[in-house]
């Protein structure tokens, strides 16, 4: 049966009109993340306004943060945000590098998919699961076992010992970065292990046949074959890490001041989930909002910095 050329032409108008839309749909919702970033942008910096006029570039630098006499400094519970986050990094990046070679490299094949289904599960908890379980598990038994040799032992040493030299009473900023990298891990580990699987095993066996250890191969086949997308999860995990609220609220001890890693100390996230509810005065509520900022900031610009850094391995090694 002929196809007439005026059908064909109606199929062909049809077809880019159909294509026309779908383009036309995707950029929409590009545009519509993008608008909903800069958007909660631009509200919590227009939220905040108040505050950063009247405290100014002291809003940043000082730690006295009082509701009652309208006085708020941020600097306490930015410094705690960071020095959270960057205790769950020391303790889970090694950790899930770990987990992932033992999954790829080490494991038998009867142990690899229980274990990394076991991982994946981890993920999917509740972050208010993992605060209960550090106020009631975890807080007494640091107390009453590791905090206190910290105390007296490590808070005698040369430049860190200050930051050890606290009352050992379980709550505190170590505690926070702990429970943290627990909540990382997941997702860290089955960033790493999905990469490690991509090298090739011709690469790897070659490796074995010259002779070459676990590590060796590791070392000099697997890393660099995988070290962008390993960098990537990593600073994935640094950013659930800056935001996390719940959890770090049950350990941290919601004490807006500078504190050593022993004692209780705040978060931004913290700071706010504890105070938005009951900040009736205008000024309060703002400086809430230019916390919120704030963490949205540092957030951005830790993951620019991946970014940059994973642009900056991709030219390279010449992709």
């Amino acid at each position: 049966m002929a196809v007439s050329a005026e059908h064909l032409d109606r199929l062909a108008r049809g077809d880019a009109r159909a294509d026309r839309m779908f383009r036309w749909s995707v950029a929409a919702a590009g545009f519509f993340v993008l608008i909903g970033l800069v958007g909660a942008a631009v509200t919590m910096a227009w939220g905040g306004r108040e505050a950063f006029a009247t405290f100014g570039f002291g809003f940043l630098t000082s730690d006295h943060w009082d509701p009652g006499n309208l006085v708020f400094g941020g600097l306490a519970p930015i410094v705690g945000t960071l020095i959270t986050a960057g205790i769950a990094l020391l303790i889970a990046v090694p950790v899930s590098f770990g987990i992932a070679i033992f999954l790829t490299e080490v494991a038998p094949s009867w142990l690899r998919n229980p274990v990394g289904t076991a991982i994946e599960l981890l993920a999917g908890i509740p972050s208010i699961i993992y605060g209960m379980w550090g106020l009631f598990i975890l807080v007494p038994f640091l107390a009453e076992h590791v905090y206190p040799t910290l105390s007296q032992t490590v808070s005698q040493w040369p430049i860190i010992g200050p930051w050890f030299d606290g009352p050992p009473i379980g709550i505190g900023m170590l505690t926070a970065g702990i429970v943290l990298s627990i909540m990382i891990i997941p997702f860290i580990a089955s960033v790493m292990r999905e990469v490690f699987l991509t090298v090739p095993n011709r690469l790897k066996e070659s490796a074995y046949a010259l002779g070459s250890t676990t590590f060796e191969v590791v070392w000099n086949i697997v890393l660099p074959y995988t070290r962008s997308a390993v960098i990537g999860g990593i600073f994935l995990g640094l950013g659930r890490a800056l935001g996390e609220t719940m959890a770090v609220t049950f350990v941290l001890g919601n004490a807006n001041r500078l504190a050593n890693l022993l004692e209780p100390s705040s978060s931004i996230a913290a700071t706010i989930a504890n105070e938005f509810g009951e900040a009736f005065a205008d000024l309060h509520r703002s400086s809430l909002l230019a916390l919120g900022f704030v963490l949205f900031m540092v957030t951005f610009v830790v993951l620019s910095i991946a970014k940059l850094m994973l642009m900056s391995l991709h030219r390279r090694e010449g992709n």
